[in-house]
């Protein structure tokens, strides 16, 4: 792959995602004011002080967006790591194993799949404790189920190619048959879905966050400062209105740079020689 085969759009969503990642990873250096500090009045309007002016509390809407990226996307991230390794891991050995294996690990995801996905979110994190690590665990295991039927349908279509045969009468063990023959060449669609279970895994934690049960106050989170600023979209303040701007446009540069991807990956050859 050249850089100039790159094109226009997916430039664009790199950038934003870059930018995105720079925000979060030098928040407390590049941002104005501090995470939970009130600097001003509530709802104050842009000016030359606050550029998006103040939220409902008086703390700076810019400030808090770039806090707010680093809990957004580390949560976002670190679920969609932990989704796309369970889901293949055990996707894979599904393919390779079938038999009673296969049965009883696609019934069950399947059983996952058939509960709708924000109420089945809303009642565990209504139950469990309210931390970090039990969201990213729990949005962990309910996107595990789409990876894992993607990664079971493009595994079964390598796994009856020759060189997987031939991988098998050499006497090769399971985990080498899924790591080194099936996983390279399955790698190009898997990446495309990895970009969109990460978009996936932004918009939803936002839609908890706002509903409450998501990113809890007062760390800053792009759907909680939403749902925090909602009201004062009745009275014409635009301060609901940036974090949402910036979920929708992350959101869409991901999704540029997936399109890019899955162009390139029209088929399964990218994944072990065309690069």
């Amino acid at each position: 792959m050249r850089l100039r085969d790159i094109p226009f759009t997916a430039w664009i969503g790199i950038a934003g995602i870059l930018l995105a990642f720079f925000c979060a990873i030098f928040a407390p250096w590049i941002a104005p004011h501090g995470e939970t500090e009130i600097v001003g009045n509530v709802w104050q309007p842009p000016d030359g002080q606050f550029v998006f002016g103040t939220d409902n509390l008086g703390r700076d809407i810019l400030s808090r967006l770039i806090y707010g990226a680093r809990t957004t996307l580390l949560v976002a991230l670190a679920a969609t790591i932990i989704s796309f390794s369970l889901g293949v891991i055990l996707s894979f050995t599904a393919a390779t194993s079938r038999g009673l294996i296969d049965q009883v690990l696609s019934r069950f995801n399947d059983l996952m799949m058939s509960i709708p996905t924000l109420i089945f979110a809303l009642v565990v994190l209504a139950v469990l404790p309210q931390n970090l690590i039990v969201l990213i665990l729990v949005m962990a295991i309910l996107d595990s189920t789409r990876v894992y039927r993607l990664g079971r349908a493009v595994a079964l279509d390598v796994a009856v190619m020759e060189f997987v045969e031939a991988a098998k009468l050499r006497g090769e063990g399971r985990l080498w048959i899924i790591f080194r023959e099936i996983l390279p060449n399955t790698l190009s669609p898997l990446l495309a879905e990895f970009g969109l279970r990460f978009a996936f895994s932004i918009l939803f934690l936002s839609t908890l966050s706002f509903l409450g049960l998501g990113i809890q106050p007062p760390a800053a989170d792009w759907g909680g400062m939403v749902k925090d600023n909602k009201d004062g979209i009745i009275f014409g303040i635009s301060a609901a209105l940036v974090p949402g701007a910036a979920i929708a446009i992350l959101a869409i540069c991901v999704n540029m740079v997936v399109d890019w991807l899955m162009k390139r990956t029209s088929s399964l050859k990218g994944g072990r020689g065309d690069a």
